[in-house]
C-alpha cells in the first residue's frame, strides 16, 4: 500500500493524494459510504461504483462477526466475493460499537465482554480477535481495537482509557505482524488517535501513534457529541503531528461543513452514516443546500431534485416525485435519496480535490460552506 501526495492548498492544510491498494486507487481527499453489515443501506453495488461513483466502502467487525459469521465469509473467500464489491474495504474494528453498547459490555484489560444486540449471546472482543476478524473479513485497511470514549469525558477515564488503547494497539501490531492475509492480498492496519477533547492527552496519542510507522493513521473519539469547535481543535493537533506521507482519516464524520472544515486541517479520508440515514428520513443535500423533501413546499416542484449534481438519481427523479414515495412509504424513496446523497458527498469530496490541485480550495471552502448548510 503506497500514499502519494499529489498537491497542497498553498493557504490551508489541505492536500490531494493517491492512495493505492490491491483492489485500486483511491483519489483523497475521500468519502467512503458506510456499509456497516457488508451493505451500504438501500444503494446496489452498481449504483454505488457507476452513480454515486464509490471508490472504497466501510464494513463493521462487530456486525459481520455477528452476521453473516466467519465461517460464511471465509468460505464465500471473503467479503470482497461476498458481496461482489471489487474496490477497496476498510473495516471499522469494532471499537465504537464498544462504546455505543455501553449497557451491555465489560472493558477489562483482556478486551471487551459484549452481549450480541441480536440474540443477547455472550462475546469476547481481544485486540488479537479482533485482528483474526478483520483477516477473515478480508479488509484491504484494518483498524485497530481502541476504546471510544464518550462526550463529555472525565480527564482520569480518558487518560486511563487511551493508556489501555496503547496497550491494545501493540497487541494488534504484533498480531498482525505475524499472520498472514487469507486472500492473497495486501492488508494494513491503521492505528487510531484518541484522547478526548484533552490536548495533551491528544498531543501523547498522536506522537504514539505517529512512531508505530504503520501505512496510515486514523483519528478517533470525535463526532460523538462535541461541539464542532472542539472537533476541529483536536483535529487540527493531530494532523500536525501525525507523519505527511500517510493518509489520515478522520472516523465518523460528518456534515458537509464538518467534511470541508477538516479537509482544510490535513484530513484525507472521512465515513459518516449521515448522508444514508438522513436521506431515509427525508433529508437531501443539493448543490445548493439543504432539503427536507417532506415539506409541503416541494409538491408540485417538477423540477430535478438536483440537476447541477449530476447522476442518474439526482437528474432523473423530480422532487414532487420523491416527495409522494415518502408520504405514500415506498421504499423506493429511501433508495433514491440514499444513491441521491451519497452521490452529492463524493461531488463534494472530488471538487475539493480539484480545487486543491488548483491552489484555490480555501476560498471556494469559505463559500461552499456557506452555501451547502443553508435550508432551502
Amino acid at each position: 500500500m503506497t500514499f502519494d501526495l499529489v498537491a497542497n492548498d498553498p493557504q490551508s492544510k489541505a492536500r490531494a493524494g493517491v492512495l493505492t491498494t490491491d483492489h485500486g486507487t483511491i483519489q483523497t481527499p475521500i468519502f467512503m459510504p458506510v456499509g456497516t453489515a457488508g451493505s451500504v443501506k438501500a444503494v446496489h453495488q452498481r449504483e454505488l461504483k457507476e452513480d454515486v461513483q464509490a471508490q472504497i466502502i466501510l464494513g463493521n467487525t462487530y456486525h459481520l462477526y455477528l452476521r453473516p459469521g466467519l465461517d460464511t465469509l471465509r468460505k464465500a473467500g471473503g467479503l470482497h466475493k461476498f458481496n461482489g464489491w471489487d474496490r477497496p474495504i476498510l473495516t471499522d474494528s469494532g471499537g465504537y460499537q464498544v462504546y455505543s453498547l455501553s449497557n451491555t459490555r465489560k472493558i477489562k484489560e483482556e478486551g471487551v465482554k459484549f452481549r450480541s444486540h441480536i440474540d443477547g449471546s455472550q462475546h469476547l472482543f481481544t485486540p488479537e480477535g479482533v485482528m483474526d476478524i478483520q483477516r477473515v473479513i478480508g479488509a484491504d485497511i484494518i483498524m485497530a481495537f481502541d476504546e471510544c470514549t464518550p462526550w463529555p469525558c472525565e480527564y482520569d477515564y480518558a487518560r486511563k482509557s487511551l493508556d489501555m488503547t496503547h496497550r491494545w494497539l501493540k497487541r494488534c501490531i504484533q498480531r498482525i505482524d505475524e499472520t498472514e492475509p487469507l486472500y492473497g492480498y495486501e492488508q494494513q492496519l491503521f492505528p487510531i488517535v484518541q484522547g478526548s477533547t484533552f490536548k495533551d492527552l491528544r498531543v501523547k496519542s498522536a506522537e504514539f501513534i505517529a512512531e508505530q510507522g504503520r501505512a496510515g493513521n486514523a483519528i478517533g473519539g470525535l463526532s460523538v457529541g462535541e461541539p464542532a469547535e472542539l472537533m476541529y481543535e483536536m483535529t487540527e493537533i493531530c494532523c500536525d503531528i501525525l507523519p505527511k506521507d500517510k493518509p489520515r482519516y478522520l472516523m465518523g464524520v460528518g456534515t458537509p461543513a464538518n467534511i470541508l472544515e477538516n479537509i482544510a486541517l490535513g484530513v484525507d479520508m472521512f465515513d459518516c452514516v449521515l448522508p444514508t440515514r438522513n436521506a431515509r428520513n427525508g433529508m437531501l443535500f443539493t448543490t445548493q443546500g439543504i432539503i427536507n423533501i417532506k415539506n409541503k413546499k416541494w409538491e408540485q416542484d417538477f423540477s430535478p431534485i438536483d440537476e447541477e449534481l449530476g447522476g442518474y438519481a439526482s437528474t432523473f427523479y423530480s422532487k414532487s416525485y420523491v416527495r409522494h414515495l415518502f408520504h405514500a412509504s415506498e421504499y423506493l424513496a429511501g433508495m433514491v435519496a440514499s444513491v441521491h446523497n451519497l452521490t452529492f458527498y463524493l461531488w463534494l469530496v472530488r471538487n475539493a480535490r480539484e480545487q486543491i490541485l488548483a491552489g484555490t480550495f480555501r476560498e471556494w471552502k469559505e463559500r461552499m460552506v456557506k452555501q451547502l448548510m443553508v435550508r432551502l
